[in-house]
């Protein structure tokens, strides 16, 4: 047998994911699943059925490495309308098998040994592994209820000659802000200042809510040729399940990105890339359709929870919004609270601790919006007297 101290260290002391572990309380509960951040329909058909088409008419060989040509051209016309990013589609984009294979190569490609990652927490759980894996050194950020700012003397107390990379997630998951231009301003200066690569997990960027528009970093005046971009069709299309991911980047980035990804995934299922191409180049308004139908999911599950009176932030972006359970004088924290109704009221969530490392909030729960009303109504049902009788 295989001497576990032989095991790699950065993973094997690892616990299973808190998405795992409360989705598997879900099932194991019978319970409502407002943990995991997926909808509980199909996906749009047109979109699904492009997939099916491609699959039983198209070519179902190993594809360019790179991504199909149809999708990197799609990708790059997609981000010019959007966002006024110019992308060459065959030097500064690549296709990837899901967001996260998207951002391991793009840490895989900057960080060496010794060399110091900023992150901020709540940290998304991939990230710190494989920073680990590569041999970096996260230095961590800590945000904080109700606004999750990034401010000047953070930003000042971990920038330094040793910071190679920073890990910047907007919008951000879990607390559901998107960042406005004041912020991604301050963070580009500081990535200029140190000479610093950024890497931006951008897959929430359609899932923007009311006035709040999403800013790429890479548009930041002074970063277009240090940022590794990162987005997600799941995302996009809600359809959690296809991992089909976007890097974009300045050509001497992709490059070593792109060496990475040849040796993780190398490729990506052919028939889901030309579905994607063709989603992308959807009208305006099936993504404006897109957002209003989850500003609406949004707001039914913010003015149920209100009326239980649990205390929402409002959510800006994501499929998730957050409660700040302190003002309610819980004996308990944002975990126990958790595991408490997940067993006993059958609803599962998310708490906002798992995504830090160091130095904890603990009073923040997440919950998922994106679901039927009718899957909403009965998880508010169940909650209906979750927190009575647990004040102090």
């Amino acid at each position: 047998m295989t001497k576990s101290s032989s095991l790699n260290k950065v993973f094997a002391d690892l616990p299973v994911t808190i998405f795992e572990a409360m989705s598997q309380a879900a099932r194991d509960n019978n319970a409502i699943n407002l943990g995991q951040g997926f909808p509980d329909d199909p996906g749009p058909e047109d979109i699904r059925r492009a997939a099916a088409d491609a699959s039983l008419n198209g070519y179902n060989q190993y594809p360019s490495m790179m991504g199909i040509p149809e999708l990197r051209q799609a990708i790059a016309t997609h981000y010019g309308h959007w966002h006024g990013l110019k992308l060459d589609p065959m030097s500064e984009v690549m296709v990837t098998s899901g967001g996260t294979e998207a951002l391991t190569s793009a840490i895989l490609a900057v960080v060496q040994p010794g060399d110091e990652v900023v992150c901020f927490q709540p940290v998304y759980d991939s990230y710190l592994p494989i920073i680990r894996q590569a041999g970096g050194i996260p230095r961590l950020v800590r945000l904080e209820p109700p606004g999750w700012r990034l401010n000047e003397d953070m930003l000042k107390s971990v920038f330094n000659s040793k910071t190679k990379a920073v890990l910047f997630n907007n919008p951000l998951n879990p607390s559901a802000v998107v960042y406005p231009r004041e912020d991604l301003e301050l963070l580009a200066r500081y990535c200029q200042e140190f000479d610093v690569i950024a890497i931006c997990d951008e897959v929430w960027e359609h899932v923007t809510f009311d006035e709040h528009k999403h800013i790429p970093l890479i548009t930041i005046p002074g970063m277009r040729e240090r940022t590794i971009k990162v987005g997600s069709a799941g995302k996009i299309f809600s359809l959690t399940g296809w991992k089909i991911g976007f890097v974009c980047a300045a050509p001497p980035l992709l490059r070593v990105a792109a060496k990475v990804h040849q040796f993780l995934t190398f490729t990506t299922a052919p028939n889901l890339q030309a579905a994607v191409a063709y989603g992308l180049g959807k009208p305006d308004d099936y993504f404006l359709s897109m957002r209003k139908d989850l500003t609406r999911s949004r707001d039914r599950l913010t003015k149920g929870l209100e009326s239980l009176g649990f205390p929402v932030l409002k959510s800006q972006g994501t499929y998730f919004l957050t409660v700040d359970l302190s003002p309610l004088g819980l004996n308990e924290s944002d975990a126990e609270f958790c595991w408490r109704i997940v067993k006993d009221y059958k609803v599962a969530a998310i708490p906002v601790s798992a995504f830090y490392e160091q130095d904890p909030v603990t009073s923040v729960v997440r919950f998922c919006f994106a679901k039927k009303d009718q899957t909403l109504d009965t998880a508010l049902e169940r909650l209906s007297d979750a927190i009575r009788g647990r004040k102090r």
